[in-house]
């Protein structure tokens, strides 16, 4: 099969369940994670320790929404793109499986839904929504025009911590935004890590990136984004009076965050580099376990 063939796009075909579940990575929810960790740090440090469970309701079955809404927005973007990318030129819209206008549809239910969610909240949460869907329309393009996107990403996975804080305190503190500073730089960290795959298909077809703006010091670009995001999280957890055991997570994430830095300083295959990426859940993880101890 000759590029030209991989690179042509097949006739959509009838709408199915499996197919809208490829168009949504059902199978794969390490981005819905990394979306709703945050949005847990923000919930439980704003409420000392204990978030009402119809916020953690809310803000769990948000993320899934979004991120799945995010995801479509993401690859009606780059659908071009993404044919000439041999890790993405099979996703739905890339091969050509479902047509735009019924990508769009699902988006569209997957975005009214999360307006439903939003609708529970509080006025100034209500209020502030709209930008976390402009945040996420504008994130694709990102790519085309600034050379660390992935801060862009981090804006608009941050502003679910915004909103979490707002929901439970409508109000808006200092530590939420020492919590907004926070996820961007990990976004910037860990996305970095991702982009890795895709260096050189991004080199070729001129799609800008972090991993491609740092080059041989991409070590040194992960290594002060994590350094920043720990900066930032002390002083949220400063600013709210957490505990040791926030301070103790931190800790131990940043050896865990040192050693993803020392294993970049030299090459890494893409199946490496993806590894890497998904081991930052259990980063967020272990943080919110710590923003619970805090309070204990």
């Amino acid at each position: 099969m000759s590029r030209a063939d991989i690179m042509q796009p097949r006739r959509a075909g009838t709408w199915s369940w499996p197919l809208a579940a490829r168009l949504v990575r059902l199978s794969n929810q390490t981005g819905t994670l990394l979306l709703l960790l945050p949005t847990l740090w923000s919930l439980v440090l704003a409420t000392g320790g204990r978030p009402p469970f119809h916020l953690l309701v809310v803000f769990v079955t948000g993320a899934f929404v979004m991120r799945s809404a995010g995801v479509i927005l993401n690859d009606l973007a780059d659908r071009r793109f993404d044919r000439e990318v041999a890790r993405t030129r099979n996703r739905p819209l890339a091969s050509g499986e479902i047509a735009p206008p019924h990508a769009l549809a699902i988006a569209g239910a997957l975005v009214a839904l999360a307006a439903g969610l939003v609708l529970t909240l509080n006025g100034l949460t209500i209020a502030l929504s709209p930008l976390a869907l402009l945040l996420a329309v504008l994130y694709p393009f990102a790519k085309r025009f600034v050379h660390i996107p992935q801060a862009m990403l981090g804006v608009a996975f941050g502003w679910g911590t915004v909103m979490a804080w707002t929901a439970a305190r409508n109000s808006m503190d200092a530590p939420m935004w020492w919590l907004f500073a926070a996820t961007i730089c990990w976004a910037i960290a860990y996305d970095t890590i991702y982009a890795l795959q895709d260096r050189e298909d991004d080199l070729r077809i001129g799609v800008k990136s972090s991993a491609i703006l740092f080059g041989r010091y991409t070590w040194l670009g992960v290594g002060l984004a994590l350094t920043g995001m720990g900066f930032c999280l002390v002083a949220a957890g400063r600013l709210v009076q957490a505990g040791n055991g926030f301070y103790l997570s931190l800790v131990v994430a940043g050896v865990w965050g040192t050693r993803q830095v020392f294993r970049l300083t030299t090459p890494v295959s893409p199946e490496t580099a993806l590894s890497l990426f998904k081991e930052h859940v259990w980063l967020g993880a272990l943080i919110l376990i710590g923003c619970v101890a805090g309070f204990v």
